[in-house]
């Protein structure tokens, strides 16, 4: 008997079987799209509070009370120095593990934390990061312990900072903005910076007249303050208070607030759901470039940036004042006044990115700032003379400098990749931030003074220069 008939029924029975799976495998697709766009469609109803339907402008400004609360925390570290060592005994390297943690963790939560916003939703991030910072402020006035403060300051401190950094601002900016999103994102940028250094002198004051409890516990207060507020006005998308954009083109050609931007109405298309697997991409990006040149040497560069500025700067400015004979809250408000000159610096970087080589630019910088570093050791005097305050107008002008020009080149070297580049770049700049904060106090415990860390801290700025001078090849 042949077999070609049981050959044809066979075949015949698993092309059944395909038809079948795919009708299936269609069908459950088709629900699991149906319920995400329900789920899509119930977080974009009306679920406001009554009588609460913030503006594009009211949840900008609480998004900076945000970050302005955040970014207090990131300083106040420098003031703690002392008076733990004081008190506890703890060795400066000691407390610099709490310090190497924190910024590690600063720059390793913004490249997830606009995922983590587009999978549970701006408010909650934004809420629970806030609350992770006063919880780690306020479980810091109960420690007895280094590992304490590297739990609490450097891990629940160093988290929540993150995820209420660069990342918080460009959501902001890009979900509630079409028209002025340069000036929105020049504020919320100023806004990081303000927190910095705004409060660095009345922190020194409370610490000097009280405790520095005092200051963890103000700083605890003004969390959960900021979370209250924040809990209470910021929205996810202009949708859930039945709003557009800023800028967008409405039914009536008006913006969200109901008037015509200075650029006048612009058409506004509903965003797409979130990409899947945001968090996967990130780490697809940091795969695909952490090979290639041009990532290397700017995430090089600007871990020497991190570590010039945050490592050295911020963390040991004060302390090494205080060593000789400057009153911390002296020293505090020459950091506040670098802080203002921050901005300045920042701007003009800017316009001359535009102008000229980026790549020369960035090495100019980082020659100028080593060379200033160099000169630090000569300047610290009990009192504040007209040399210090020239460095320290100096040292304001290009603390921040360096941002425009590798903005650039991340844009000219990685294309569409290069908002996740920089994110990753980002978070070198805190790696060495924290790795140079840790061996700064290191090597004050072996030597008993800081004048080496400011020559390592200038010699690494000429190989930065050296690096971004050797930047070569294709451009996209």
């Amino acid at each position: 008997m042949s077999t070609q008939p049981t050959r044809v029924q066979a075949a015949q029975a698993v092309q059944t079987a395909q038809t079948v799976q795919a009708v299936q495998t269609a069908q459950t697709q088709t629900r699991t799209r149906t319920r995400a766009e329900r789920r899509h469609r119930h977080r974009h109803r009306h679920h406001h509070s009554p009588g609460i339907r913030p503006t594009p402008w009211t949840i900008a400004a609480t998004a900076t009370l945000a970050i302005v609360t955040a970014g207090a925390f990131t300083t106040l570290a420098g003031l703690l120095v002392g008076p733990l060592h004081e008190e506890f005994g703890w060795s400066r390297s000691a407390i610099g593990v709490g310090t190497l943690v924190n910024m590690a963790l600063y720059g390793v939560a913004a490249p997830f934390s606009a995922a983590l916003m587009d999978r549970f939703g701006m408010r909650r991030v934004a809420t629970a990061a806030l609350a992770l910072v006063g919880a780690g402020a306020g479980l810091a006035m109960t420690m007895t312990a280094p590992w304490q403060f590297v739990l609490y300051w450097g891990v629940f401190v160093g988290l929540g900072t993150g995820a209420t950094a660069t990342a918080f601002a460009a959501t902001v900016t890009e979900r509630w903005f079409v028209a002025r999103r340069g000036l929105v994102t020049g504020l919320l940028t100023a806004a990081s910076v303000l927190g910095q250094f705004l409060f660095l002198p009345v922190l020194s004051e409370v610490i000097d007249a009280y405790a520095w409890r005092a200051a963890a516990g103000c700083l605890a207060v003004a969390a959960a303050g900021a979370v209250l507020i924040v809990g209470l006005v910021l929205r996810d998308r202009p949708a859930d208070v039945g709003r557009l954009p800023y800028g967008a083109d409405g039914a009536d050609g008006a913006d969200a607030d109901g008037a015509e931007g200075a650029d006048g109405p612009r058409e506004f298309t509903s965003p797409p759901s979130p990409a899947p697997h945001a968090a996967g991409r990130a780490v697809r990006v940091l795969l695909r470039s952490a090979g290639t040149a041009p990532f290397l040497l700017l995430a090089g560069t600007f871990a020497v940036c991190g570590a010039s500025t945050n490592g050295v700067m911020w963390t040991h400015f004060a302390p090494a004042a205080h060593d000789h004979g400057m009153p911390v809250t002296v020293a505090a408000s020459l950091l506040s006044l670098i802080g203002i000159f921050n901005v300045a610096g920042t701007v003009g970087s800017g316009w001359l990115t535009d102008r000229v080589d980026a790549r020369r630019l960035l090495a100019v910088c980082y020659a100028l700032r080593g060379l200033s570093l160099l000169a630090l050791p000569l300047l610290l005097t009990a009192t504040v003379q007209p040399p210090l305050v020239a460095f320290v107008i100096v040292f304001g002008l290009l603390d921040v400098a360096t941002v425009p020009p590798t903005l650039a080149l991340c844009r000219a070297y990685h294309g569409a990749d290069a908002p996740v580049v920089f994110g990753w770049i980002n978070a070198a700049h805190q790696l060495g931030a924290g790795l140079v904060a840790f061996l700064g106090g290191a090597a004050r415990d072996v030597s008993g003074s800081y004048d080496m860390v400011w020559v390592a801290a200038g010699a690494l700025c000429a190989v930065a220069a050296l690096m971004a001078l050797t930047l070569r090849g294709r451009r996209r």
